[in-house]
């Protein structure tokens, strides 16, 4: 059995970090692209204004336009040649480090995360869309981001929204790792470079991955709450420190390399609901991950325990909690449709799939968590 595991060379994290970025600029020469919305470097002036001076580097400002489109692309990738630049950095939310990943092709790579909102930026993946904001494609690279800097204190001065989100995220690595191993289904760290063009690359995930999946679960549950606290008081203690671990790293590997399931392929269905537009893609993975305990027929400890942590952090137990307030049959059998195309990874679950059944756990899952907030006075 081929099996793979795929991972950044280099994770590092703490407070104040990014003063040291131009250390790891230095690993690769004296100049480095920095593709950043202007409100994010805004926000990190000064760190990035001393860390410049400190190692004798440069940041070349790419005016960043805010999609990640196969012509931005295009076009950084010519300002990296006309500069030189060493490296690419990509500092920010998801956009951003998607279209760094883009321009440096899985070379000299330094991503900086200033929200912990998703798993993303540890992976050898990207999501393009077009200029207007619609999906394009996804593209794989040959290799993770070189080096991965988290500066804890700029997440714990980002909205709390994004923490929580991300650990919406998070919490459904356990659980759609655990089901893509007793499936055999593949993941994503066999998938080969370049944009995809239907090929997937045959490999099973590892012991490891499904490991770091569980500690990923373990410490949402353990610290959760007191990191959310932390950053709504706008201070970095040892739980904070946690969950970004969890949030950013446990989750990163561990859907790369542990596999996706029933979750991600229920958000993607949500996605064609009007209602759940305003929503982060955390928050609508929280419900999938009940939709998916659902559906596989979940100890309803299990579920309780999901349910109790996603109250107590503020995350969606139902559909009204994503912008859902009524759901006809009818749309209900279009978002199971969409859940259950070929491609999606819904199909990893351990047992076959069909869109009757995910709409059945779909609208249980809501009864289920609506109940459960009337149970505890929510």
């Amino acid at each position: 059995m081929r099996k793979a595991f795929i991972s950044p060379s280099k994770y590092v994290q703490g407070e104040d970090e990014l003063l040291n970025l131009g250390y790891f600029v230095n690993l690769f020469g004296k100049t480095a692209l920095l593709i950043a919305h202007s409100d994010d470097v805004s926000r990190v002036k000064d760190k990035l204004d001393s860390t410049k001076r400190k190692f004798g580097i440069e940041f070349v400002e790419s005016g960043f336009r805010g999609e990640c489109s196969r012509q931005e692309v295009a076009r950084l990738k010519e300002l990296a040649k006309d500069k030189s630049c060493a490296c690419t950095i990509g500092l920010g939310g998801g956009k951003a480090i998607d279209t760094a990943k883009c321009v440096a092709e899985g070379e000299a790579l330094i991503i900086v995360p200033t929200i912990a909102a998703t798993d993303a930026p540890t992976s050898h993946s990207a999501v393009l869309y077009t200029e207007d904001g619609a999906f394009d494609d996804y593209a794989y690279f040959k290799q993770s981001p070189s080096v991965v800097l988290i500066d804890t204190s700029v997440i714990a001065n980002a909205p709390v929204r994004f923490l929580v989100s991300g650990m919406g995220d998070a919490l459904s690595t356990y659980f759609e790792a655990r089901a893509t191993s007793n499936s055999y289904s593949n993941v994503n760290a066999g998938l080969p470079c370049g944009y995809r063009e239907g090929v997937c690359g045959e490999a099973k995930g590892t012991n490891t991955a499904l490991a770091l999946a569980a500690l990923c679960y373990q410490t949402l549950m353990k610290d959760g709450l007191k990191a959310k606290i932390s950053c709504e008081n706008k201070c970095v203690t040892q739980a904070l420190e946690n969950i970004v671990e969890a949030n950013i790293l446990l989750s990163g590997l561990g859907f790369e390399s542990g596999g996706l399931g029933g979750a991600h392929a229920i958000h993607d269905g949500l996605t064609i609901l009007e209602g759940t537009h305003k929503y982060y893609h955390g928050e609508k993975v929280a419900f999938g991950t009940l939709a998916q305990l659902v559906l596989e027929n979940a100890p309803m400890s299990e579920i309780n325990e999901v349910l109790n942590f996603c109250l107590e952090v503020g995350l969606p137990v139902c559909l009204s909690d994503i912008g859902v307030d009524r759901l006809s049959q009818e749309d209900l059998m279009a978002v199971a449709a969409k859940a259950c195309i070929p491609e999606e990874s819904i199909h990893a679950m351990p047992f076959p799939i069909t869109v009757e059944s995910v709409a059945a756990a779909i609208k249980t899952a809501d009864t289920i968590g609506s109940n459960h907030k009337k149970n505890r006075g929510v």
